[in-house]
């Protein structure tokens, strides 16, 4: 039996985010300002493997990057949050990917993404050995071969899983993501991706078809909103906590699956996993950034202030 020496490892796509803030999003022929401009890294396997270790657990990456400048700029925003990166590999081929955050004065954002080497992750890339280690394994937005694999690998070492497909793989539908569905205990999914994939704007009746396919959890994501989990049969209402103030929504989701991956690892009920979480993802709001989720020691004081007891 391999020893669990990583709380969370996270499979997924590493990008480089530039962050440009605009005067407007400009239309065709259109022209905008940019007021700011930042970079680092991101990517919902950055962005969930950083977020739990902010929040003080062990974790680690399993992705793929370039051998270029946007690589170096990935490795070492992981490196300096004290995330696990033996499990990255590096293609001889394609550039790391990027995303171009486009945010104007209002918090709207246009997004335009490049995934490069991050699609690049095949089922023979993963590193088995490295999953093993993991008592939870992540899986985010990544082609569908390659998260299956991740999740059988995951599923035999006897890992817990969690699996949000994202945007475009949302689109497939449960009649073909079905056998992922079903090799995993939790699915995290925002609104329109819960419509995409169960057929239903209701996203109660969505979570109940993704749920009837076998995972424990079903989470639906709403925004400001808060969220909902259906578990048990049971429906919970997440409440959303009001951030300071909104600066920057990208990573929001990521931050929350964060929340409440590590809640459910310190033991943390459903429903107190889904207010941590909610609770991380207003507190990254506030901030720009994709992977810029709060610490732990500023949850808790966070905590104080609205009366949640952790």
């Amino acid at each position: 039996m391999i020893a669990k020496t990583i709380d969370l490892i996270t499979v997924g796509h590493i990008l480089v985010d530039i962050r440009i803030q605009v005067d407007h999003i400009p239309g065709p022929d259109d022209e905008a300002r940019i007021t700011r401009e930042t970079r680092g890294v991101g990517g919902s396997a950055a962005n969930v493997a950083i977020a739990a270790r902010r929040l003080g657990v062990a974790s680690g990456v399993v992705a793929k990057i370039g051998l270029d400048d946007f690589g170096r700029i990935a490795v070492d925003g992981l490196m300096r949050e004290g995330v696990d990166i033996t499990g990255l590999s590096v293609s001889l081929t394609r550039r790391t990917g990027f995303s171009i955050v486009a945010m104007n004065p209002q918090g709207s954002i246009a997004i335009y993404s490049y995934k490069g080497a991050a699609e690049e992750l095949e089922p023979r890339d993963l590193p088995v050995h490295i999953l093993s280690r993991a008592r939870h394994v992540h899986i985010a937005s990544l082609r569908i071969d390659t998260s299956l694999e991740a999740a059988k690998a995951a599923r035999r070492a006897g890992a817990t899983i969690s699996w949000d497909p994202g945007r475009v793989l949302a689109r497939k539908g449960l009649q073909g993501l079905s056998s992922m569905v079903r090799g995993v205990d939790i699915v995290l999914v925002n609104r329109k991706e819960a419509e995409s994939l169960a057929g239903t704007g209701d996203p109660v009746e969505a979570a109940r078809r993704i749920q009837g396919l076998g995972p424990g959890i079903v989470v639906v994501k709403l925004g400001g909103e808060g969220a909902l989990i259906l578990y048990k049969g049971r429906v919970y209402r997440i409440r959303a906590f009001r951030p300071e103030r909104v600066v920057d929504t990208t990573g929001a989701g990521d931050a929350f699956a964060a929340g409440l991956i590590v809640g459910l690892l310190r033991g943390y009920d459903v429903e107190k996993a889904g207010l941590y979480a909610s609770l991380v993802a207003s507190l990254k709001v506030a901030r720009l950034g994709s992977h810029e989720a709060p610490t732990q020691d500023e949850v808790l004081e966070a905590a104080g202030r609205v009366g949640l007891e952790l």
